[in-house]
């Protein structure tokens, strides 16, 4: 079995060289690079299962990196940062990383965050179920949790982060039922790592600009004083 292959984007050289040498020590296939520049030449050498991206570097910041990214991959991405406030994070979140790590951190805490991050992007094709196994339609929109794809109702892939993908997963498992914010929070804990009332906030606001479509709102209703509801009827696709 391929050993996961991550990508450490870090400018300081004893922090990437420990990073690199502590995640092949627990079985990964370690790339390094110092910069965007190099970053971008590493993912052309070949594809990464993920990317561990420093925010401040030199020349382009992780942050206008995780911009350009978005705009053609979904591969994971854990930021790590000296920068830990509840705003940071959720530019983060914003941006569509999907999980953020506060320096200094330790080697486990690391290793534990990618491999959830890593689960939740696995897709299991052993079963020899149907690509549509276990896939719901509410409002037109397919969601599959075997391939982890969103469909428009035009048939059109939808691209969601991992953190979207799973809170979505929520609402439709609870579907016409009001979950509030601190439960989201609980249901969602493991699978998108540090969140707060306003990280949910935001990956809601995420979500309906993805399930908007012309002439018909996205089908997340806020319910004042409570929290969010999936508003449709869910069933099998």
């Amino acid at each position: 079995m391929t050993s996961p292959s991550i990508l450490v984007v870090e400018d300081d050289p004893p922090l990437r060289t420990l990073l690199a040498r502590n995640l092949r020590q627990f079985g990964y296939a370690v790339r390094t690079a110092v910069s965007g520049a190099e970053m971008w030449v590493a993912l052309k050498a070949g594809p990464v299962d993920l990317i561990v991206l420093d925010i401040m570097l030199p020349g382009t910041n992780g942050i206008d990196l995780l911009r350009t990214l978005r705009q053609q991959s979904e591969v994971p991405v854990i930021f790590i940062s000296a920068r830990g406030s509840e705003t940071d994070r959720i530019i983060g979140l914003e941006l569509g990383a999907d999980d953020y790590l506060v320096k200094p951190f330790s080697t486990r805490e690391l290793v534990a965050r990618i491999g959830a991050v890593l689960r939740r992007h696995a897709k299991d094709g052993s079963s020899g179920e149907p690509r549509n196994a276990g896939a719901v339609t509410f409002d037109g929109w397919t969601l599959s949790q075997q391939s982890r794809e969103l469909r428009s109702p035009d048939g059109a892939l939808v691209d969601l982060t991992t953190a979207e993908f799973d809170l979505l997963t929520v609402f439709v498992q609870n579907s016409r039922r009001a979950i509030g914010r601190e439960r989201l929070i609980e249901m969602s804990r493991d699978r998108i790592g540090d969140s707060s009332d306003r990280s949910i906030d935001v990956m809601v606001s995420r979500l309906r600009r993805k399930l908007s479509r012309e002439g018909a709102d996205a089908p997340i209703a806020t319910i004042r004083g409570v929290g969010y509801m999936l508003s449709s009827e869910v069933m099998p696709a």
